[in-house]
């Protein structure tokens, strides 16, 4: 795969603030780091080039948006260098959680390992552009190598594609979590991928992740087009949903989005306290093994 040397443009450096403040214990369940290169550089075989964006950023963001978790995904940019997720881990362990790229040729150490340092997940792309035709047989083995630690599989598919691989994604044996709300064409039909989803959801045992709006978005921000897709998904089932701001926005064709406005996104979707605190606090805690704070108790 040819990879281009030109980095992907950086996210906004001075994001408002949301005009609403998250709940407290608020996660964002998906975001990336790169970096910082003097120290962790990209790899030779990665998919793409990242342009630097390390914890301290991503820090520094959480912060202003108002964010006291986070789970960071290990991303094809760093490849199978889990250096900067590990790092990023040891130095704020109540606040981050990782998700880790597994495969055939990682050690049942490195595995053990990677619990012990907080990471409670595994990925796996079915883009094309991100590492082509997935090895259906490879991730679940991966799966049921996990399993026993209680991680999740992490599914990233795009369009109709999820309806080709449900039936597949409903036999792993861990909880799977479907990035991105399956990326559709927002434009489209939606309603195969919608009950694809909904099918998977009601096994129990899948989560979607509410991210993305701005790479679904034909209108741009404010990504008001996203918004009914993604209230379908969460009234079906709001305690199976999960929201993530998906910086540093990387390989992306739209114009880079104020991560401040995606954060207030979510009040169009989530039209109510109790489903928003589900949403950014609940969910995230229960999928991502975080203790529940005795605020989180109180609520239920």
């Amino acid at each position: 795969m040819a990879v281009s040397i030109i980095p992907c443009p950086p996210p906004l450096a001075d994001p408002h603030p949301p005009a609403q403040r998250p709940p407290a214990g608020a996660c964002d369940s998906h975001c990336h780091i790169f970096g910082p290169f003097e120290r962790f550089p990209p790899p030779d075989d990665r998919s793409f080039t990242p342009s630097e964006a390390p914890e301290t950023a991503l820090r520094a963001l959480h912060d202003r948006m108002g964010f006291s978790r986070a789970v960071i995904v290990q991303s094809q940019g760093h490849g199978l260098d889990h250096r900067p997720l590990l790092d990023a881990l040891a130095h704020a362990p109540d606040r981050y959680r990782g998700v880790a790229l597994v495969r055939p040729a990682t050690t049942d150490a490195d595995i053990r390992s990677f619990d012990a340092a907080g990471i409670c997940g595994t990925r796996f792309s079915f883009l094309s552009h991100l590492g082509g035709t997935p090895d259906l047989e490879a991730v679940a083995a991966t799966a049921k190598r996990v399993a026993p630690l209680g991680w999740h599989t992490a599914i990233h598919v795009a369009g109709t594609d999820i309806a080709t691989y449900a039936d597949f994604i409903a036999t792993l044996p861990t909880p799977v979590i479907i990035d991105h709300m399956a990326r559709p064409d927002i434009a489209a039909d939606l309603a195969p991928i919608r009950e694809a989803l909904f099918r998977l959801i009601d096994t129990g045992r899948v989560w979607v992740k509410l991210s993305g709006a701005d790479r679904l978005s034909k209108a741009g921000s404010p990504y008001a087009d996203v918004s009914g897709y993604a209230r379908a998904l969460l009234n079906h089932a709001p305690e199976r949903m999960l929201w993530g701001s998906d910086w540093p926005h990387v390989n992306l064709s739209a114009a880079m989005p104020n991560d401040g406005t995606l954060v207030d996104w979510i009040d169009t979707v989530a039209t109510t306290t109790a489903i928003k605190y589900l949403l950014m606090v609940k969910n995230p805690a229960e999928v991502f093994r975080y203790p529940a704070s005795s605020n989180e108790a109180s609520r239920d």
